[in-house]
């Protein structure tokens, strides 16, 4: 490349990558406000978060379409093109991370006025979605500071977040009068939706190392 066309690459690329982190963000606002409307059974919230991913997604297809003419027009090699390449995986990454939300806040929406998690397991939705948020806002960082160091440290939270699926499930098992079944489902999916919502965050995370570094 020459000159003038390697600098505007690279604003290309920081563009890419502003994007990136622009959907961190919103994917983090998005579960915050699931969780609230999940617990406090607010429709208002609930719908809001719905509507929202519409953002997410156009962001996402946005952002498709610019790395893909990237690699037509430049046709990039070595570590430009693994940029590209992770870039569009964490963008998938963080669409999914979108739809995740959105679809606690559709659980909230289909059982309002009622909250869909009985008041003993509140405690622990509200600890899964400071997690859940707390990846978002973390993977942000990371990917605006290419810091492999905290990319890695991200397991950890990560970890936390299987456990407290790993409690949730088991307190559906619980002795004494069972949940009813409509209960055990919205239950059962809630928990599968954070713990994937974390397992994404992890992904663009191991997707940055490999940016990177080149190895996984």
């Amino acid at each position: 490349m020459s000159g003038s066309l390697r600098e505007q690459f690279e604003v290309d690329l920081k563009s890419i990558d502003n994007t990136l982190v622009e959907m961190t963000r919103l994917v983090g606002s998005a579960m915050n406000r699931a969780t609230t409307a999940l617990l406090d059974a607010d429709l208002a919230i609930a719908e809001s978060v719905i509507t929202a991913d519409e953002q997410v997604d156009a962001l996402h297809v946005d952002l498709e379409e610019r790395a893909l003419v990237l690699i037509a027009r430049q046709a990039p090699v070595a570590t430009d093109l693994r940029a590209l390449i992770a870039a569009l995986r964490m963008s998938a990454d963080l669409e999914r991370m979108g739809d995740l939300a959105r679809h606690v806040a559709k659980v909230a929406r289909l059982r309002y006025p009622e909250s869909a998690i009985p008041p003993e397991l509140h405690e622990t939705i509200t600890e899964m979605g400071r997690i859940g948020v707390e990846l978002a806002v973390k993977t942000g960082e990371i990917i605006d500071g290419r810091d492999v160091d905290a990319a890695r440290g991200l397991e950890d939270e990560d970890d936390a977040m299987d456990r407290l699926h790993r409690q949730l499930f088991s307190s559906l098992q619980h002795e004494g009068e069972p949940y009813p079944v409509e209960t055990a489902i919205d239950v059962t999916l809630i928990g599968r939706y954070y713990e994937r919502f974390a397992d994404h965050a992890v992904s663009v995370a191991h997707r940055l190392v490999f940016l990177v570094t080149g190895e996984y």
